[in-house]
């Protein structure tokens, strides 16, 4: 097997067709044909229908895509610490929530890069299921997080608490009926309480799984949202938001999350850590 053969059947899995594959991958389209084949005879199985509409994966060929994708995934990121410039002698591979990123992410991300000169730093975003399937594969070494779970290679080394405040683009909003409002996902504990707190309000029309997708929301139209609120502080003193105080407050537990074979080696992590404090 050649990493070349897997590259091709992630393609063709992304763009949903061998043509499409060898115009990714700048081939033609009988090397797609041919590593594809070579693959499928080398595991003794079909991996690919091919039909007029497309391209679409045996049962063989979906038990293969997450394999393929680590390993591909592993084999980057090995190349990436092997061929380090000199000066460098390690990698270290940040993964981040995209609603943490903001001065959380930001904060290890800036510690790293002006304390430890001679770490390269690799940042990946990504949602509570890349994360966690990243960290468990090996290929993040930190993650900020929502999800608390760990395995035996694997620890907390921080926790801490984001405050969700409700804001709306109008001084006047109503905290309760307003049609404007729009739920934002913060985890199922958010859920619960948001559900106690307004049991008698409307269902909102509009929702969204991430804090960024509904700030971004809110900066081009009318209307409400629980957000984090050192997300949205800024906004709030540039008068483009308005804190509806009188609304109720809630809270969502956020970790930074270490692989312990390589956080165990890293002198400096504690002191990161002690930024996010």
């Amino acid at each position: 097997m050649q990493l070349s053969e897997l590259r091709t059947f992630l393609a063709i899995i992304e763009t949903g067709s061998l043509v499409r594959a060898s115009e990714q991958l700048n081939v033609t389209q009988s090397t797609v044909t041919a590593r594809l084949k070579s693959l499928e005879t080398e595991l003794g199985q079909t991996l690919v229908r091919r039909q007029k509409s497309g391209a679409s994966l045996t049962a063989a060929g979906v038990k293969l895509h997450r394999y393929a994708a680590t390993i591909s995934d592993l084999w980057r990121q090995a190349r990436q610490e092997t061929a380090l410039p000199d000066g460098l002698n390690s990698v270290c591979n940040l993964g981040c929530h995209p609603d943490l990123w903001h001065q959380f992410g930001e904060q290890v991300f800036e510690f790293v890069r002006n304390t430890v000169p001679d770490i390269a730093l690799s940042v990946s975003v990504g949602g509570q299921s890349e994360l966690s399937t990243w960290l468990n594969d090996g290929l993040v070494d930190i993650v900020i997080s929502y999800w608390p779970n760990t395995n035996q290679h694997q620890r907390i080394v921080a926790s801490f608490e984001d405050t969700l405040i409700l804001v709306s683009t109008e001084q006047n909003s109503p905290i309760k009926f307003d049609p404007g409002y729009v739920f934002v996902e913060a985890g199922e504990e958010f859920g619960r309480e948001h559900a106690a707190a307004y049991s008698d309000a409307d269902t909102a029309r509009i929702s969204f799984n991430t804090a960024a997708l509904g700030i971004e929301y809110l900066s081009k139209n009318k209307g409400s949202a629980y957000l984090p609120q050192r997300m949205v502080a800024n906004m709030i003193e540039q008068g483009e938001l308005f804190a509806l105080t009188k609304a109720p407050v809630f809270t969502r537990r956020a970790y930074v999350l270490v692989n312990s074979s390589v956080g165990d080696a890293w002198s400096w992590l504690d002191d990161c850590i002690n930024t996010l404090a």
